[in-house]
């Protein structure tokens, strides 16, 4: 017995190198998780960080991160940002989240809240998704004061009409996901800053094609291996302008959406084509596009003081600040 579960436990049963790999016993093995950081009080920035649970039932829970100096009763902007990692690693924890978040915090003068959703492929999707619009609601139910439950940050400091919706790569979809359904609740955000996204889509676009059918072959089965029982990548939470999707793009209950994509990503083309696409849907904001250059996929938390990223945390900031 002792022997067949050790090859249970060695036998692989996905492999997704260099994300993720899963035994047929049900271990995960992770590539390219790093160790997470404790909320704390930011010594770079003054930015104070604490971590606030937002469902018992689920575990899910929020970092929320106050720009230094801020008095009592004063209002802020409110960004809510979801952290990437292909719906299998990452966390709001995480060092490019947490300090990536500091300096947003910081420089932009906003109540950050960074939520944790569990991943895949323990959590398989939709978890990640219906745990971001949970937190959602739970942020947004603070626009009324919360009542005695109410988080004390986002009670004293939360302005929600002043809403921004975010996130990069998986969390730049997730983001989109979220401010799409967010009309249902009434809640209208002043933007969207949709960084380097994770979408797909069984039609090829850009290069996609010249990539060849092994790539898009093994993009579906990774999205069925996150999903098992999604029809695949046309499935609205990998492409949201497929016929499934019913046009729920032109729902986004926010008012302007930036794109942001960056040269040398994989997933570059698909961002200017969610941006083409946004904008032929009918949906009635303004759509910008910032595309940098020589760059790779999140090279902003990897290297934020390069000129890029400071160019690219600029133009966050002026959408911000509108």
């Amino acid at each position: 017995m002792a022997t067949a579960a050790a090859d249970t436990d060695a036998e692989v049963q996905a492999d997704f190198f260099p994300m993720v790999r899963q035994y047929r016993s049900g271990r995960v093995e992770r590539f390219m998780n790093m160790a997470p950081l404790p909320a704390s009080a930011d010594p770079a920035t003054g930015v104070v960080s604490k971590d606030v649970v937002v469902d018992p039932a689920t575990g899910v829970w929020a970092r929320l991160f106050l720009p230094p100096g801020t008095p009592p009763g004063k209002k802020l902007p409110v960004v809510v940002y979801y952290h990437g990692g292909a719906y299998v690693v990452g966390s709001a924890a995480d060092p490019f989240t947490h300090n990536y978040l500091n300096a947003l915090a910081a420089e932009a003068g906003v109540l950050a809240v960074a939520p944790e959703y569990r991943l895949a492929p323990e959590h398989p999707l939709p978890a990640a998704y219906d745990d971001s619009w949970e937190a959602l609601k739970w942020v947004t139910s603070h626009a009324a004061g919360g009542g005695g439950g109410a988080e004390p940050w986002l009670a004293e400091h939360g302005d929600l009409s002043r809403l921004f919706l975010a996130g990069a790569s998986a969390g730049g979809t997730i983001a989109h996901v979220v401010a799409a359904r967010a009309g249902g609740l009434g809640v209208r955000a002043r933007g969207l800053l949709v960084v380097h996204p994770y979408f797909s889509g069984a039609a090829d676009i850009g290069d996609e094609g010249a990539a060849g059918k092994e790539r898009k072959a093994r993009a579906d089965a990774f999205w069925r291996f996150l999903y098992p029982g999604s029809p695949g990548l046309d499935d609205p939470l990998s492409n949201p302008f497929s016929e499934a999707a019913g046009g729920s793009a032109a729902r986004v209950a926010a008012d302007r959406v930036l794109v942001c994509v960056a040269e040398k990503d994989d997933l570059r083309d698909r961002g200017v084509w969610y941006y083409e696409s946004l904008k032929a849907s009918g949906y009635p904001g303004e759509v910008e596009l910032l595309e940098s250059r020589g760059e790779g996929h999140v090279f902003y938390c990897i290297n934020p003081r390069c000129d890029k990223a400071r160019e690219m945390q600029e133009r966050v900031l002026s959408f911000l600040r509108k």
